[in-house]
């Protein structure tokens, strides 16, 4: 196919690139910013908004092999529950810097594996949150779940808590693909754990499923998509798996030749991507999928997409407080990081202080790349004149800006006097047009496949 070849010629096969869900991405975040950063950007927050805030719990009751998370194994609930008591730490030096009135957007528990906690612990966490930062109107309380690690006594508690919206990882059902990347969970205990979900009044559903696994091909995959799709979830997230076992040692429990080539990894994405789009669902940005009544479809179609660590959000909140280890909080002014290791994050805050050990402070013209990108992510279009009017670009400087791209990929993006878009033939190559806006030196090594 002559897409293909010309795709090949632009390196698409061969690139690995950032999925940017920040920009500038982790790697660039420095020590510069510390907890003393950190907590005059949480006292700079407007009396009375809405913030979003993250919770990351790093247990698991398993360590999967494929998965890049920063996670760690426990076979006992001691440190789970010595974790939390260090959350609950945490939350009340928020409470000590947090303007007054301020209310949740968004919250969301993820991992590892929150659900590894016991239910007497999620609704102490749960109330320690809220009553530190309460939820807002049509707030939004979601969780990872496991579906090997989740009972009616946590699904209970977590009901009753407020969670309304759950995320279900599936990965793949095939038990031979299971059995490679260390993750056995059949299609039975899958669809039982969200019929309990179900059942206690939570209607809101997200999955995630991955291509590029292991001894994965379009025939297996199909399968996979087709029980998730009589599963019904409200959004999908397809994401392409990242082999990086430099990085994730557990990886290396995967033998790399048993991993489809690139091209195959675009064969395995078409395929799935089709079967979502079948059936009705709204392609939302690079990688994920939603039914047209759910918040993300909505915001896909009025132009408030959003991209964040969890990757594509309706959420409009102007702050993302990230709370546990490794958790990456969003400000105005820039990105703060949470001390990575388990026990250096648990030191500060018994000491009585935020463990915010890097980050990224917005300069030079940091924000209209961010917003470029951004929007060439979620919509395929950025607009110049969005970009007049929010970042006071000239068209002077925005056409320095985009003319290199558009001559860079050529025939798969159109400049003009509207701004940068990106038609359907060059979608697969978004991030790396993304990532030739970036403006910081770039290890490739340290990110995924561009496909």
């Amino acid at each position: 196919m002559q897409t293909d070849s010309q795709l090949a010629h632009l390196g698409l096969f061969n690139a690995r690139v950032p999925r940017y869900t920040s920009y500038p991405t982790a790697p660039q975040f420095s020590a510069d910013i510390g907890p003393d950063t950190f907590t005059d950007w949480l006292r700079a927050i407007k009396p009375g908004s809405l913030i979003s805030v993250y919770i990351h719990v790093p247990f698991c009751r398993r360590l999967c092999w494929f998965c890049a998370c920063r996670t760690q194994g426990t076979s006992s609930e001691a440190p789970v529950i010595s974790y939390v008591q260090m959350l609950k730490a945490e939350l009340a030096l928020l409470r000590e810097v947090l303007p007054e009135g301020v209310k949740l957007s968004r919250l969301h528990w993820g991992g590892g594996t929150p659900t590894l906690l016991p239910p007497d612990q999620m609704r102490g966490l749960a109330a320690a949150i809220f009553d530190v930062v309460p939820l807002g109107e049509e707030a939004e309380f979601s969780v990872e779940i496991d579906p090997n690690e989740i009972d009616d006594e946590r699904l209970d508690a977590l009901a009753e808590a407020g969670m309304n919206r759950a995320s279900v990882g599936v990965q793949d059902f095939d038990p031979d693909i299971q059995a490679i990347i260390g993750r056995d969970q059949s299609y039975e205990i899958t669809r039982s754990a969200i019929e309990a979900i179900r059942a206690r009044g939570v209607t809101s559903l997200n999955a995630d499923i991955l291509f590029g696994l292991p001894n994965q091909d379009r025939k297996k995959l199909a399968d996979s998509v087709q029980k998730l799709l009589s599963l019904s979830p409200d959004r999908v997230a397809l994401y392409g798996y990242a082999h990086v076992p430099w990085m994730a040692r557990r990886q290396q429990m995967i033998p790399s030749d048993t991993l489809p080539r690139p091209e195959e990894r675009l064969e395995l994405f078409e395929t799935a991507r089709q079967l979502f789009s079948w059936d009705g669902y709204d392609e939302i940005g690079i990688d994920h999928f939603a039914r047209p009544e759910d918040g993300l479809g909505q915001a896909w179609r009025n132009g408030t997409l959003r991209r964040n660590f969890q990757g594509y959000t309706d959420d409009t909140a102007p702050v993302l407080v990230g709370l546990g280890a490794s958790s990456i909080s969003r400000f105005p002014q820039g990105f703060a990081q949470m001390n990575a290791a388990t026990s250096g994050w648990m030191k500060s805050v018994q000491s009585g202080e935020f463990a915010t050990k890097r980050g990224h402070a917005f300069r030079g013209d940091d924000l209209l790349r961010a917003r470029i990108i951004e929007a060439l992510m979620c919509d395929f279009a950025v607009s110049k004149d969005e970009l007049a009017r929010n970042h006071g670009a000239t068209p002077e400087q925005l056409d320095d800006l985009f003319e290199p791209v558009a001559a860079q990929f050529e025939g798969f993006v159109k400049h003009d006097a509207k701004g940068l878009t990106i038609p359907p033939e060059g979608r697969p190559l978004t991030r790396m047009i993304a990532a030739a806006f970036d403006a910081y030196a770039m290890d490739s090594q340290g990110h995924s496949s561009a496909v």
